[in-house]
């Protein structure tokens, strides 16, 4: 019987780098031929340039490089055929394309079809939309292709398996959010089973910019079945085995290590968290990370999530009291450093504190204390933190978590400072699930500084509720004004109270400047601020 063996590769381009990544593709080819593992070797959507170029498609050398590349995995991927996706420049238009490479040549070229435009997607900005279906045969298997959008609506499936396809192979770019692993496999069984067709589906992991690529790739059979399993949020492979049988092309994978069970839950996001800033720091050529550390929840699970990603050894944590920084804040501070083994400095801001107040006291005069002098406390930190950027070469990392963004919770040019932050959106009644289901892997996180009420510590006894909601109400108020876009009517209607709900959601609207501002962070939600949420910086929307 005709046989087929592919090699579903989840690997982590960097985006730009086409040489690099054309070189990582045809080593990965040239270990499969030394082995004779594989027959064909499946990559992910837009390999050769990574995910997503943006702009960079509109640059003028683009396809020029893109020939070079081809070319050169053309000549040098040699005993082994090879679907790889790139953008292709075609009579006027781009296309998000896949190619075959097969015996030496490139025998067939498809085009995606369904063009997402929605969330983080533009692709209409750049891309043409493709008309034809790909099918393509080796070793007597026909292989149906599909590019990451076709496989969610079911027209391109079908008609695939109806040009004569046996496989459905999809090459995807598919960012995560909670729960998006489950709802691609789902869909993908949904396919299967429809259409009883097996199906490879190959995913790109790693983080850029504000997305997080998981991985998470996976070969269903033509019951939808699991039949091979990747690692989530790491590079990996699947080694899938396509047969000719009485019912058809039956897919298998005897590789010992073929199922595997993806993290629980809160697993997959804290691995998600780390994934996405070790590859935003390192892909971005810093050395390691400084942040404030101050004794709350967020700097302390920022800097577990630094560490995690980077090592202890390339984390700086600082502790920088003022008059109301409270004496348990500075010892759990010290403790978290020591359990996680950080450079550790403590830099107290009183003296530039009261020489701004100085300086500001004739303008000052006959004012009263607002938060004015709270946000040059938090500003005399964000300085001598960049401070500390520039002079050592590491990456300040900001610590908000995304209920403070929402409502503008934070300083401008203060606690906002920093050139990324790895619980942008993370809430905080999440960023409390959290820092206990890291502690319950290792103790790294002062038990205190998840009991201790929240609190920014900017004025004597300041609570985060006493100008906040308490986070369990705020908290699902948020999500259903920002992921579910509700209105403040139906907020009202779901029994919030009415005042808390105005102030609420004119706080989350009067602080899109705020967030515009704001360093960037892993995006885990389906609605983060950013590229999936965005708001006039002016505007007259009418609340009720």
């Amino acid at each position: 019987m005709s046989g087929l063996r592919i090699y579903s590769a989840q690997i982590s381009p960097l985006v730009g780098d086409i040489q690099a990544n054309t070189q990582a593709i045809i080593q990965l080819a040239k270990n499969l031929v030394v082995n004779n593992q594989a027959d064909l070797l499946l990559l992910p959507e837009l390999t050769l340039t990574g995910y997503p170029p943006e702009d960079l498609l509109l640059r003028p050398a683009l396809q020029g490089r893109i020939e070079t590349a081809l070319q050169q995995l053309q000549e040098e991927v040699q005993g082994i055929s090879l679907i790889v996706g790139y953008p292709r420049s075609k009579n006027g238009q781009l296309f998000n394309a896949a190619g075959v490479l097969h015996k030496g040549q490139w025998i067939a070229e498809y085009f995606k079809q369904l063009l997402p435009n929605e969330q983080v997607f533009d692709e209409q900005r750049y891309f043409t939309a493709g008309q034809q279906t790909g099918v393509v045969e080796i070793n007597g298997c026909k292989l149906g292709i599909l590019i990451c959008e076709d496989l969610w609506q079911p027209e391109p499936a079908a008609a695939t398996v109806a040009a004569g396809a046996d496989v459905l192979l999809a090459l995807n770019a598919s960012p995560w959010h909670e729960g998006k692993q489950y709802e691609r496999l789902h869909l993908a069984q949904q396919h299967c089973q429809a259409l009883a067709c097996p199906l490879v589906y190959c995913n790109l992991v790693g983080g850029q910019d504000e997305l997080l690529f998981d991985g998470a790739s996976f070969a269903l059979n033509a019951a939808g079945k699991v039949i091979a399993q990747a690692k989530a949020l790491e590079e990996d492979g699947l080694l899938v085995n396509l047969q000719a049988g009485q019912q058809g092309w039956e897919a298998s994978s005897t590789a010992s290590n073929a199922i595997k069970s993806w993290p629980e839950d809160l697993a997959y996001l804290y691995g998600a968290l780390v994934l996405g800033l070790k590859s935003y720091v390192n892909n971005s050529g810093f050395k390691g990370v400084v942040l404030g550390m101050s004794g709350g929840l967020d700097s302390a699970l920022s800097a577990a999530i630094a560490v995690d990603a980077l090592g202890a050894d390339r984390v700086m944590g600082v502790m920088m009291p003022y008059h109301y920084t409270a004496a348990i804040s500075i010892a759990d501070a010290e403790e978290e450093a020591r359990l996680l083994g950080v450079e550790y400095r403590v830099i107290p801001i009183a003296p530039m504190v009261e020489s701004f107040m100085a300086g500001l006291a004739d303008t000052f005069a006959g004012t009263s204390k607002d938060t004015t002098e709270e946000n040059l406390q938090a500003r005399c930190r964000g300085v001598l933190l960049m401070a500390l950027s520039n002079k050592k070469g590491l990456m300040l990392l900001t610590t908000g978590n995304k209920s403070e963004v929402a409502v503008g919770y934070c300083t401008l040019y203060g606690d906002m400072a920093g050139g990324f932050n790895a619980i942008k959106d993370v809430y905080k009644t999440k960023a409390f699930e959290l820092c206990t289901w890291r502690n319950s892997q290792s103790y790294v996180i002062p038990q205190r500084v998840i009991d201790r009420p929240p609190s920014a510590e900017l004025a004597p006894d300041q609570k985060d509720e006493d100008s906040l909601p308490p986070y369990s109400v705020l908290d699902k108020m948020l999500q259903g004004y920002i992921e579910d876009d509700l209105s403040a009517a139906d907020l009202i209607a779901a029994g919030f109270k009415q005042e808390e709900v105005l102030r609420v959601v004119r706080l989350v609207d009067m602080n899109e400047y705020k967030r515009r501002q704001a360093a960037p962070g892993t995006r885990v939600t389906p609605k983060a601020f950013g590229k999936d949420r965005r708001y006039p910086l002016v505007n007259k929307w009418p609340v009720l």
